[in-house]
């Protein structure tokens, strides 16, 4: 004799509690909200913007066009996903504004499969730890994650900087999983590349500093 399986409902996040009151006209659940993202919308728009009044121009226009589409957001992601989309577009829109004869994208077709690459680009990093100091080295990887393609940036923000996982930055820039992995891939592999040489030249030019003394 079959058992009927009880159905349990999921309990609602918190996020999504202030999503439907938001949605019901409780404008202190928006707030909430925006007060949670906020700087999180903020780093994203500045590392793809590279522009702090640029960046706080598209967290405006993400929460305003997030305001205006509540009723459209279906609760199938959760509403930072939803967030960080709108902002991505907001953010890229005012990169081609800014760059008209550069089309700046993330569709463009991405050909390196992940199994052509190394396996160890996991640990991405150099090692310079014993070398610079926490504000030195997060001030060095900032510049140099600013050297990356828009796309491999943004997909690197998102993922490695933010903590999103993979298939919530699928989500969120509207790519698929092994597109994102892939893009994640070769972007730490530029940015490994980039501190590595970096790091090179710094060591070069204080030997030299040292055998002039």
């Amino acid at each position: 004799m079959s058992t009927i399986q009880p159905n349990i409902e999921q309990p609602v996040s918190e996020e999504m509690q202030l999503v439907r009151r938001a949605k019901r006209g409780d404008d202190s659940a928006f707030e909430e909200l925006v007060r949670r993202y906020d700087r999180n919308v903020f780093r994203i728009a500045q590392h793809i913007t590279q522009n702090r009044e640029d960046a706080e121009d598209v967290v405006q226009e993400a929460f305003l066009k997030a305001y205006g589409n509540l009723a459209k957001f279906q609760e199938q992601s959760k509403f930072y996903t939803w967030l960080v989309r709108i902002a991505v577009n907001e953010a890229l829109m005012k990169l081609r504004r800014r760059k008209p004869e550069r089309t700046v994208s993330l569709d463009e077709d991405v050909k390196t499969e992940d199994d052509s690459l190394p396996r160890e680009v996991a640990d991405w990093s150099p090692n310079p730890e014993q070398m610079y100091n926490q504000e030195e080295l997060r001030d060095i990887l900032t510049r140099t994650i600013q050297g990356l393609p828009a796309g491999f940036r943004t997909v690197f923000v998102l993922r490695d900087v933010e903590g999103l996982s993979t298939e919530e930055t699928a989500q969120a820039l509207e790519l698929s999983v092994p597109a994102v992995k892939s893009r994640l891939l070769r972007a730490r592999l530029q940015l490994r590349e980039r501190l590595n040489r970096f790091f090179q030249n710094k060591d070069k030019a204080n030997a030299s500093g040292d055998g002039d003394q």
